[in-house]
């Protein structure tokens, strides 16, 4: 038997979630775990569908509360809901507006279930986040030392201690990752599998723990379009426009290109491909793209049929 879903739309907002069902209208209830879990109580979760925008920290509570009551929901990105919404017509933006345009979209275009969260990969992405920040902190104080040239002793002196501060506090994260990923056997499991490819190191193999859940469970072209790596057509007529990359997750788009790059000089397929490209006239940034593109679809058949990889 078919069950068909009530899409219920959901606007979030830090203090706030504005609510559109179809069954009984619009309400708004507070952004917290309490609130949340009284609103689904006497909600019929087997035929309900939530429909929301990613907005980062702001979902969590939200996602967690779905989660638990068994209620299937699409989290979806703000760029695709925002032009459903200009489709429709719908040229004002408010919070009631934007729940019951949400719940219009999920009637309509019957978006997917997104994948559950698991516990271990958020807190994964929480600690790669840090040290991504920390990082290009670091980054930046090194390049105002290098430019400091002869400056007061008292600012090389704040430079090098915040360097040192800087380095102290990614050590100690490097260490949380690597206790995270040691204490979870599925987790441990996926980055020896991702280690064994050329040109991923540690860093690419937690953003990809972390922000790419579905490696392994989608077609090659599906997890290519999932991290933006998939070039898009651009025709119209007889004009054969350019294909490009478009979307995606940043932070792991950025991670395949770095590990293409070395992957690129290492002695295996993948430099091969790199040299093939610049052979026939592409230009590098383009080459490394493709290598990147390969690389993730390597990863996935590896995750998805638990081999190695095999050159």
């Amino acid at each position: 038997m078919t069950i068909h879903h009530i899409h219920i739309g959901i606007d979030v907002s830090k203090r706030y979630l504005d609510i559109f069902d179809p069954r009984t209208g619009h309400a708004r209830i507070e952004n917290t775990p309490e609130a949340i879990a009284a609103w689904l109580d006497p909600l019929e979760t087997a035929t309900s569908f939530a429909v929301f925008e990613a907005t980062g920290s702001y979902d969590a509570a939200l996602r967690t509360g779905l989660q638990a009551a068994g209620l299937a929901f699409a989290r979806l990105n703000p760029t695709q809901t925002r032009r459903f919404a200009q489709a429709t017509g719908r040229l004002a933006k408010t919070d009631r507006i934007d729940a019951a345009m949400l719940a219009d979209l999920g009637t309509r275009l019957q978006p997917g279930p997104s994948a559950s969260g698991e516990p271990e990969r958020e807190r994964l992405g929480e600690l790669g986040r840090r040290r991504d920040q920390l990082v290009d902190q670091r980054t930046a104080e090194k390049v105002r030392k290098q430019e400091s040239g002869s400056a007061d002793a008292l600012v090389r002196d704040s430079l090098e201690a915040h360097i040192a501060w800087l380095d102290n506090e990614i050590a100690r994260l490097d260490a949380a990752i690597a206790a995270l990923i040691a204490g979870s056997e599925v987790l441990k499991n996926e980055a020896e599998l991702l280690l064994t490819v050329p040109g991923i190191g540690k860093v690419t193999t937690t953003a990809l723990l972390a922000l790419m859940p579905e490696l392994g469970h989608r077609k090659p072209g599906q997890i290519a379009a999932l991290a933006g790596l998939a070039p898009f057509n651009a025709d119209s007529g007889l004009l054969k426009g350019i294909r490009r990359i478009q979307g995606g997750r940043r932070r792991v788009r950025r991670a395949l290109y770095m590990a293409a790059v070395t992957a690129a000089r290492s002695n295996s397929r993948f430099k091969s491909i790199y040299q093939r490209l610049i052979a026939a006239g592409k230009p590098a940034k383009v080459a490394f793209i493709a290598v990147a593109r390969k690389l993730l679809i390597t990863l996935n058949a590896i995750v998805r049929d638990q081999k190695p990889y095999c050159p």
